[in-house]
């Protein structure tokens, strides 16, 4: 490799073999773990590699600093190097003189624990940032929404949507129902005439697969039939109710009773008095068992039996629904739920309803029980159970706070809500998941032009805005813990102005 003058050729350039002379090699084994620790602990950060004519360059954002990522883009590749060469001297000429030095005095303060409170920041000039402590990540989540009158009104956050985010077109929305429909014939076309096919462990493992993702799609369904019920599917309300109710009524949901109470929770959301699902209970309102709930297993007991039989409950016994005077059903068309306007409409929903029962059991007695429960129960499951934990998490949050009739009123109320990330999920839910506030400042507006709208309010609601990123399993199972019952900060004089307002506790006593 090295000429006879001592040089040789390193990417297009020539380098000494004595340029190593001053920079003898650091204590292999007292490095290699720290150094190892150091390539996986700093993953987090992003490196942008400059490289020109074969080799790093240095990018200097700041002369003054030492720190290699902010001097210097190469950091990466000299550690890298000094893993995968076992610390042979002969890879160091591959690094410029000036990416040693650049690196040096970083890694003896690393390697020693001294600590630079100028590598703490994250300015402009680049350099790293420490990820923030649990503790502060913590106390960001649990940051109070506010609760004052908003000081913008309904008019000023629509004119910062752009007008063509409210018009709703039936061939794009067609476009989405056709989209789900031909993806979930896929997944039914491969389950019945290939899974027969598999060797028997395997189909035990292909039938839940296929209730997941098939549980995921016609969620998105869904979300269009609900889309439906808000008049947002098309600029005509026969249209809509007509897509609202096939749909729906496969998946054995009555689309005239669901959106006539859905409806009411639109206009009573954050009520502690009107609203009319999943209301967040008082403390005097707290069942005698809950504190025997209050634990790692009450818990999971809790959040699976509302995942899975949560909607059933609701529909047919107004589970979690606002308390009404006698009993609440929403298959009852004389019901306390809905007004005698509404009473011909929730027939239709049960003739629906019925009519789905019907041809269910028809294939039961073709195909059987068993290809029926397979076929469609599993991924109807997976539907309820993500209607449901999508509905928990947009209205239950240690942050959002619930008002009483003194306190309450619409604006308020609509921003009491939180848009959630469930990842690729989003898109498959056709964003109703993580655009959930604008949803509910103007639910008209279709679906597709949502993350837009929601792009276009955010500086005009500021700190009225709420979004969690925490992901879903976690966020389900701190809420299920931190959001028992609601009360307002009635011990604390500062706060007597404010008794209406009610906010998430979980001490039981």
């Amino acid at each position: 490799m090295w000429g006879p003058n001592g040089r040789a050729k390193v990417g297009g350039r020539e380098r000494s073999r004595y340029c190593l002379k001053y920079w003898p090699l650091p204590p292999v084994p007292l490095l290699k773990g720290r150094l190892r620790l150091l390539l996986h602990a700093r993953k987090h950060i992003e490196i942008e590699r400059i490289l020109g004519k074969g080799e790093a360059r240095l990018q200097e954002k700041e002369s003054h600093s030492l720190s290699p990522l902010s001097g210097n883009n190469t950091f990466p590749l000299l550690f890298s190097s000094l893993l995968c060469f076992n610390h042979q001297p002969a890879f160091l000429c591959l690094i410029p003189l000036r990416v040693l030095r650049a690196n040096a005095c970083f890694l003896l303060s690393w390697v020693l624990d001294i600590s630079d409170p100028g590598l703490e920041t994250m300015g402009a000039g680049g350099r790293m940032s420490v990820p923030p402590s649990s503790a502060k990540v913590e106390s960001d989540v649990f940051k109070r929404a506010p609760d004052s009158k908003p000081p913008f009104t309904l008019g000023q956050i629509k004119k910062a949507i752009p007008p063509h985010c409210f018009q709703r077109s039936v061939l794009r929305s067609f476009s989405y129902v056709a989209h789900d429909l031909i993806i979930a014939s896929i997944f039914y076309y491969v389950a019945t005439n290939y899974f027969h096919l598999l060797p028997h462990p395997l189909s035990y493992v292909a039938w839940p697969i296929y209730w997941a993702v098939q549980g995921c799609v016609l969620t998105g369904v869904w979300v269009i039939a609900h889309e439906c019920g808000h008049h947002a599917f098309s600029d005509y309300q026969l249209l809509d109710d007509i897509v609202g109710l096939v749909l729906h009524s496969c998946l054995l949901v009555p689309y005239f009773s669901w959106k006539h109470s859905h409806r009411r929770h639109h206009s009573n959301t954050g009520s502690l008095d009107r609203d009319e699902v999943f209301v967040p209970k008082k403390k005097s309102g707290i069942r005698w068992y809950s504190k025997y709930l209050n634990n790692p297993l009450g818990r999971f007991l809790t959040i699976t039996i509302t995942l899975t039989l949560g909607w059933p409950l609701y529909l047919a016994f107004n589970v979690s629904g606002r308390p009404y005077d006698r009993f609440a059903c929403h298959y009852d068309p004389y019901g306390p739920i809905y007004n005698d306007r509404e009473r011909v409409e929730i027939f239709i929903s049960d003739a629906g309803i019925l009519a789905v029962t019907y041809g269910l059991y028809r294939l039961a007695v073709a195909k059987g029980l068993g290809w029926v429960l397979c076929v469609y129960g599993g991924p109807l499951l997976v539907v309820n159970a993500f209607l449901v934990l999508i509905t928990y998490l947009q209205h239950t949050h240690p942050s959002l706070p619930h008002y009483d009739s003194s306190e309450w009123d619409w604006l308020k109320g609509a921003l009491a809500t939180v848009d959630r990330d469930y990842g690729i999920l989003n898109k498959v839910f056709h964003n109703i998941t993580d655009t959930h506030v604008a949803h509910h400042l103007f639910s008209m507006m279709p679906h597709y032009h949502a993350m837009e709208a929601t792009k276009a309010i955010k500086p005009i609601l500021g700190d009225y805005y709420q979004h969690d990123g925490t992901p879903v399993y976690k966020a389900t199972w701190r809420e299920a813990k931190e959001c028992i019952y609601v009360h307002p900060d009635d011990d604390d004089d500062d706060k007597q102005k404010n008794k209406g307002v009610f906010w998430y506790r979980n001490k039981l006593d």
